[in-house]
């Protein structure tokens, strides 16, 4: 295997479960020293694991929907490691699945303050650093469910990621950093250990509202599938590597020719 990321310092956000653990694992076996956060206790386990196979890692819990969280998080990377190369944003996700006039004023609220805000508090916490040292790496995981239904706040929420990485790529591109995003599309998973807070479907209707937006992302993708956690996790490290130096400013569509 190639050692893409040897001895480069990862902070990968969301690293508990899903794409934001397949990225940590495929980076450690890669070389990365990361540091890895969630704000779920399961991410200790994590860091345990890996640091069984070699891995140099460290476990941070922080809630990122927080500007003291983002700051907080990058300040103690910077602490262990001296440094922070590359910066993975991975937290997020839909909480809510229905008609966007039965989203209520709070939970419109809770869908962008989890899909947007932990990017851009993480941005603003690691650019400073990344400045000072002369360079680095922000890849946002964001969405081709910009372009869905039954989410219009969640895809709100990551079409503003889009808008981040591209403003932040323009800004910052004279200071060596580079900042791309994955615009990731319906990924099959293990069942998550620690829910994003879905509620049940309560009755025919609910459960009606919650299938039509698997069916519009399965229709919308030319391969008619959800892909896997390594086909996510692989293109969001290309963009993490020096293989992808030239790229910046872009959202790479991962959506099996769902543009988004």
């Amino acid at each position: 295997m190639s050692l893409r990321f040897k001895d480069k310092v990862m902070v990968i956000t969301g690293a508990a479960q899903g794409i934001g653990k397949r990225v940590a694992e495929r980076a450690g076996a890669e070389g990365a020293r990361l540091a890895l956060v969630d704000r779920a206790d399961l991410i200790h386990e994590v860091v345990a694991e890996l640091t069984e196979q070699g891995v140099e890692a460290v476990a941070l819990q922080a809630d990122l929907e927080t500007w003291a969280g983002a700051a907080e998080v990058m300040a103690k990377s910077v602490e262990r490691f001296g440094r922070i190369d590359i910066l993975v944003n991975n937290v997020g996700g839909a909480i809510n699945f229905k008609p966007f006039t039965e989203f209520s004023e709070s939970e419109i609220a809770a869908e962008v303050t989890r899909s947007l805000m932990p990017t851009l508090w993480c941005c603003r916490a690691v650019l400073p650093t990344m400045v000072e040292q002369g360079g680095g790496v922000i890849v946002n995981v964001s969405s081709v469910a910009t372009r869905g239904i039954h989410r219009i706040p969640y895809s709100a929420a990551k079409g503003g990621v889009n808008a981040l990485t591209e403003s932040l790529a323009f800004e910052y591109a004279e200071h060596g950093i580079r900042v791309a995003a994955a615009g990731i599309g319906g990924t099959e998973a293990p069942p998550r250990k620690i829910s994003r807070g879905t509620p049940e479907p309560r009755n025919e209707t609910e459960k009606a509202w919650f299938q039509a937006h698997i069916d519009q992302t399965k229709q919308s993708c030319l391969m008619k599938r959800y892909g896997t956690l390594d086909e996510m996790a692989a293109p969001i490290l290309f963009l993490a590597s020096d293989e992808a130096s030239y790229i910046t400013g872009s959202v790479l569509p991962v959506g099996g020719g769902d543009q988004g």
